[in-house]
């Protein structure tokens, strides 16, 4: 009898495992190429897994924080996919490299020109942004997925620091402390900012084509977990069985 517990409590614990470390690569997410430091520019990649079995994603949208409006928002092409940038007038002008801006780029929509995201597969959308907020330390962005059967998913629930992360959380860029670099690039002329902007969409480029066929580290993990606890129940199960057998062996003789 104690040995079946034992082997029941192995297999209760690898699900347990794999279904914890599921929702960890099953939503939108956005992460920075290098370091997202306050006051610089950056290129962050808002990636987009497929976790149906049936339909394909087919479009995205991702709304840009509007309590820190970014002057500079530039997407770069992704092959397959048709992207639309959306913007809105400020209440408030926002000053940028000696300009006054009374718009800004508040959302942006990528649309897929063939199949999407197929399931079983994922997609970067690389986006070079600036500069960013000197008197905040996250930004979040909030997402909308739609897949080829119509089904949308709203990645818009914000986390709350010490609470269970929700069961649509929206992409969170956290930034880093700022470098003397990023206020130079913040305090520069619009020149240096226009080339700014042309290296991190050349770092994007080059990111995105090392990257295309392989996940995140998280992602990484979280599936090495998932299978070691499986792993362990199924050892467990199998010593249980044994034990069992031993046993109806040494009563019999």
């Amino acid at each position: 009898m104690k040995a079946s517990r034992i082997a029941a409590a192995g297999a209760v614990s690898g699900i347990a495992v794999l279904a914890l470390s599921a929702p960890a690569f099953a939503h939108v997410s956005v992460q920075p190429e290098g370091t997202a430091a306050k006051g610089g520019y950056t290129v962050v990649d808002f990636k987009v897994p497929n976790e149906r079995d049936n339909a394909s994603t087919t479009k995205l949208e991702v709304n840009f924080p509007t309590d820190h409006p970014l002057a500079s928002v530039m997407p770069q092409p992704v092959p397959g996919w048709k992207s639309d940038v959306t913007k809105s007038k400020l209440d408030k002008p926002l000053e940028s490299h000696g300009k006054q801006l009374t718009e800004v780029v508040t959302k942006v929509t990528w649309t897929a020109d063939g199949k999407g995201v197929e399931p079983g597969y994922f997609q970067k959308f690389p986006v070079s942004i600036g500069a960013l907020p000197e008197d905040a330390d996250q930004l979040v962005f909030k997402a909308i997925q739609t897949y080829s059967n119509k089904e949308v998913v709203r990645w818009i629930e914000v986390p709350q620091e010490g609470q269970e992360e929700p069961e649509t959380p929206a992409p969170v860029l956290q930034l880093a402390a700022a470098e003397d670099d990023a206020h130079g690039a913040a305090g520069s002329s619009d020149a240096k900012a226009e080339d700014t902007g042309a290296d991190a969409q050349n770092t994007a480029a080059d990111a995105a084509a090392s990257d295309s066929g392989s996940g995140d580290g998280s992602d990484t993990t979280a599936r090495v977990l998932g299978i070691v606890g499986i792993v362990v129940g199924a050892a467990g199960v199998g010593y249980g069985v044994l034990a069992g057998r031993r046993r109806d062996s040494g009563t019999a003789a």
